[in-house]
């Protein structure tokens, strides 16, 4: 982690354009089409139609010629309400009841995902003297245009209009995870309680805790940062945190709590 400032809260792994934007596109596509660099240079009327095509007929196809998977029909329909889940707590009984699957079966089908490099696993952070934790680890998709397309929704703004937040946090996870592999250190984890306590993610690096929260607010206020504040007055190690929402330039809200906009990340 770096200071803050227009500095990343990882280090950007990629040289930034000459306008200070990399790429160049903003949040709304991003989060609707993704981040795959031939679905960005295309036009707005092929990006749907080609991110259907990939998830219906190539990402099946890849699967299914490198894994030996008895039920296609059953791992279809189990990767499109993975698809639509992405980014929320797993409940593997939910799911095996509703796919028709068997609770091993379908934490194989997790795995597989995963090992294809189609998807990730967060767990849940386990470090915190609260007694009430939940320890099921999260999945995303890695790539939200994928996302969209795989469970069966058209990519488009319509998708996103109907919970902007929901998927701003899913690319934010998807981001730090990625300047975490580019880095080869540190860790990503989520913190939660079985009383609603919520930290979006958790960047464990050279022996530090940062709490994450992200909002879709573009006018953070104090009240942003009460989650952080109390996971950092009772956290080891964890000595500042920040919200990455829709605000113009970066903007102290506590003084260990900085709001920082998305494309600073």
């Amino acid at each position: 982690m770096q200071g803050v400032g227009t500095e990343s809260m990882v280090a950007p792994m990629t040289p930034m354009a000459a306008d200070g934007a990399f790429p160049s596109a903003d949040l709304e596509m991003r989060l609707a089409y993704g981040d795959l660099p031939g679905i960005v240079q295309m036009s707005a009327t092929e990006r749907p139609r080609v991110l259907q095509s990939y998830a219906t007929v190539h990402l099946q196809e890849e699967i299914r010629r490198e894994a030996l998977v008895r039920d296609w029909g059953a791992f279809v329909n189990f990767l499109r309400l993975a698809a639509r889940e992405s980014g929320g707590i797993l409940n593997y009984a939910a799911l095996s009841r509703e796919v028709g699957l068997s609770i091993p079966t379908v934490k194989s089908h997790y795995q597989l995902l995963e090992d294809m490099f189609v998807g990730f696993h967060v767990p849940a952070f386990s470090r915190s003297p609260r007694k009430n934790l939940l320890s099921t680890p999260r999945f995303y998709l890695f790539d939200l245009g994928v996302r969209h397309a795989a469970s069966e929704a058209r990519p488009g703004a319509d998708v996103v209009l109907a919970d902007p937040g929901r998927f701003l946090e899913h690319w934010v996870v998807c981001e730090l995870w990625r300047r975490i592999q580019y880095r080869g250190e540190g860790s990503l984890h989520y913190f939660r309680t079985k009383d609603g306590a919520e930290i979006d993610a958790i960047v464990e690096l050279g022996g530090e805790v940062i709490p994450v929260e992200v909002k879709w607010t573009a006018r953070p206020g104090k009240r942003d940062a009460t989650a952080l504040e109390h996971f950092l007055g009772e956290t080891r190690g964890a000595r500042r945190g920040f919200v990455v929402c829709r605000c113009p330039r970066p903007a102290k809200l506590t003084s260990s709590v900085t709001a920082i906009p998305w494309h600073s990340l």
